[in-house]
């Protein structure tokens, strides 16, 4: 319930707060309903009319004017003056008619807009389906990428945070080259392997194949590997880096799924990344050995902790979310 308005006045013990007199008028006038409640105040008309507010929003959806990379504030109201009768506009009626219609024509985000056709729904609910089986020891689905990262040195020493202060470091710093890293990640249980390297070449990646059939899943009949489609994670890479027989035999343990380009948020190995660089390579990492010693200690803790990534977004939720983009099916002739 409103409280009604009120106005303080002294008396004999002090000051109190008294009812307004709109209240009191109210109430000789009405009940007491009325007098606490308040009548509407009219306040000011709009500045723009409903057609003069739909031909504001089209102009800051259009492109911005010639040598201008974006619609401002200012260049809006100048544009609204310029296409209807009023004399003057001001910025701030701009900025409350945009943003009752949810509009920032300054702001832009990148987006990487796939080609949703048959091959990016077949591909998806393959690497869908794969996430949401029982595990099975015999037949694992790994999930592989790779991500480089830059090795940098301190030209300064830090200053060490102390009570009252935050740790300090220089603004310079010394490029000390860069690394490559091979990430696996199991779908179905809490274990990932994180193999630095060089380089990211066809043989780097035939390397990590052969790992994960005769290191990590020695028992394994046949190995799921998901991954993008960067040109070296071919079956190709194998014969580029082993023997004709050694690479079929490989092959023979090993079956790989391909997310849809431009689709790596499919990759679940893609959020044990975002983990990794947030927990450990948020810092400055100036040599091959320190990084590689560094990132097997957030292994360790990783894997002893049983962290795994709660995949939700399944086929079913796929067809719900995605039907309109879904291929149409063709007419029967």
């Amino acid at each position: 319930m409103p409280v009604p308005a009120t106005r303080r006045s002294r008396g004999a013990s002090g000051w109190a707060a008294r009812p307004s007199i709109g209240s009191k008028r109210r109430f000789v006038l009405g009940n007491l309903e009325a007098a606490l409640s308040e009548e509407p105040r009219p306040g000011a008309d709009r500045k723009l009319s409903g057609k003069e507010e739909a031909l504001l929003v089209a102009t800051a959806c259009s492109s911005p004017p010639e040598g201008r990379a974006r619609w401002t504030l200012d260049l809006l109201a100048d544009a609204m003056v310029r296409l209807t009768e009023h004399g003057d506009i001001s910025r701030e009626t701009v900025r409350r008619r945009l943003a009752e219609n949810e509009l920032k024509p300054w702001c832009k985000d990148m987006w990487c807009i796939p080609q949703v056709d048959g091959e990016f729904v077949a591909r998806m609910e393959d690497v869908l389906d794969l996430y949401a089986e029982q595990p099975d020891p015999k037949r694992p689905v790994v999930s592989f990428d790779e991500r480089p990262t830059q090795l940098i040195g301190e030209v300064r020493q830090p200053i060490k945070a102390k009570p009252g202060q935050l740790e300090r470091y220089d603004c310079e710093y010394k490029r000390n080259g860069t690394a490559n890293l091979f990430i696996c990640l199991d779908v179905h249980r809490p274990w990932r392997k994180v193999k630095v390297t060089d380089s990211r070449t066809a043989v780097d990646f035939a390397a990590c194949m052969r790992e994960l059939v005769d290191v990590h899943f020695p028992r394994a009949e046949r190995i799921r590997v998901v991954l993008d489609n960067l040109s070296t994670h071919t079956a190709g890479a194998l014969y580029q880096a082993f023997p004709p027989g050694e690479a079929r035999r490989l092959l023979r343990r090993l079956e790989f799924h391909y997310v849809p380009k431009h689709a790596s948020w499919l990759n679940m190995v893609e959020i044990e990344i975002g983990v990794l660089r947030s927990q450990c390579l948020g810092r400055r990492i100036d040599s091959h050995k320190r990084l590689i010693a560094e990132i097997a200690a957030w292994e360790r803790q990783r894997n002893a902790s049983r962290a795994r990534i709660k995949w939700m977004f399944t086929t079913d939720k796929a067809r719900a979310k995605m039907g309109r983009a879904y291929p149409k099916l063709s007419a029967k002739e």
